[in-house]
């Protein structure tokens, strides 16, 4: 009994010591996890292109490309026998449901070039965004054209910019 007593007491007080040290710290363990995704990417489709047509400016006003492809024009700017009003057209692919924001380039031109060029502005017709349904999204753009008053005469080419963002 003798021996007892104090084995007793020496484990109390390193129960007790563990005890007290538990009280000033604390331990838990956490979750991580985490998913990737296919990055998203936009390619311009193969002999596509943003067509405005053939026309004559007159006093001037603008050729409209819906982006359906269908074309019309305002002011004194007239259509003529050959012309073909065309959408252009972007494939879109990433992960598949996922929601993106759509951009178009600002302040776009197109030009004549040589020694003296002409331009003309124009402004893009696109949605603002869209979703992957199947994991791909055609982009059809259309435009505005904007036709100066006795505009130069010729064959007028220009690019832009179109950028995705996944949401």
């Amino acid at each position: 009994m003798r021996l007892i007593l104090p084995a007793c007491a020496g484990l109390m007080l390193c129960v007790g010591t563990a005890h007290a040290a538990s009280g000033n710290t604390a331990n838990a363990s956490g979750a991580a996890a985490s998913t990737v995704v296919s990055p998203i990417r936009i390619t311009h489709n193969a002999g596509a292109s943003l067509k405005f047509g053939i026309f004559t400016a007159g006093t001037g006003g603008t050729v409209v490309v819906t982006q359906a492809g269908a074309g019309s024009v305002t002011g004194d700017v007239g259509t003529v026998s050959g012309n073909a009003n065309a959408a252009d057209a972007f494939t879109v692919t990433g992960d598949t449901a996922r929601a993106f924001s759509i951009a178009a380039s600002s302040g776009n031109t197109v030009t004549t070039g040589g020694a003296t060029p002409s331009t003309m502005a124009f402004s893009l017709n696109t949605p603002a965004s869209a979703s992957l349904a199947a994991g791909t999204y055609t982009l059809n753009v259309g435009g505005t054209l904007t036709v100066g008053s006795a505009q130069t005469v010729g064959s007028y080419t220009g690019s832009y910019t179109m950028t995705v963002t996944y949401q």
